[in-house]
């Protein structure tokens, strides 16, 4: 048995009637912040050129692709082999100076021109959009919630750095369109004052971070 093949079976052991509770309970949308903190690990071992822990994420992240493909499996939709097979066949068509017959491209940039021409005509015309495409990002806002959850969770002491009492009142009676107003507010005014909401939120959790750490 290779592998995968014994990840896929651990995976679906897992989702059976007699599995685990935990994993039966989720779905694709459940776990997204799961994902999202995989994947920030992962790029945290490849930034610290940490070759062990590199490979144990990426076999977490393997796992998410496994837990996703058995629940599409689950409701008939498609299973791991289909989602191992399109992407090879996308890499494959996608790659016609390397698999196929298409002339020897002289460098990476005309590799990028031709992928995305070839994407174009498989995708066909698209409707014209308001806002392009963005590369995905690290989630900042995740960090801090789990930064704060651990601040709560262990009585840490954040220093000056946190305003607790000003967050439990805004806690009280915040439903998710007052949180989502807010933030987008807060954001919007960042991108008029000329600040970057990631970074400053990002620097910000650090700063906390500290403030814990010289205070344990």
């Amino acid at each position: 048995m290779t592998g995968i093949e014994a990840l896929l079976r651990t995976t679906a052991r897992l989702r059976a009637p007699d599995g685990c509770p935990w994993d039966r309970e989720q779905t694709h949308r459940t776990i997204c912040d799961c994902l999202v903190e995989e994947v920030s690990e992962l790029l945290q071992a490849i930034d610290n050129g940490d070759v062990a822990n590199l490979r144990e994420e990426l076999g977490d992240l393997l796992f998410h692709v496994a837990l996703h493909a058995q629940m599409a499996s689950e409701s008939g939709k498609f299973d791991f082999d289909a989602v191992a097979r399109e992407v090879n066949e996308k890499m494959i068509r996608r790659h016609p100076h390397v698999f196929g017959e298409g002339v020897r491209l002289p460098d990476s940039e005309s590799v990028v021109r031709q992928w995305e021409q070839i994407k174009q005509q498989e995708k066909g015309a698209a409707p014209a959009r308001i806002f392009k495409d963005l590369p995905p990002a690290l989630n900042s806002v995740l960090r801090a919630r789990e930064v704060w959850k651990q601040v709560r969770k262990k009585s840490l002491r954040p220093g000056d750095t946190v305003a607790t009492e000003e967050i439990e009142q805004t806690a009280k009676g915040l439903d998710e369109q007052a949180a989502g107003r807010a933030l987008f507010q807060l954001v919007a005014a960042c991108r008029e004052a000329g600040i970057d909401p990631d970074s400053a939120l990002r620097r910000h959790t650090d700063a906390v971070v500290r403030a814990c750490e010289a205070g344990a």
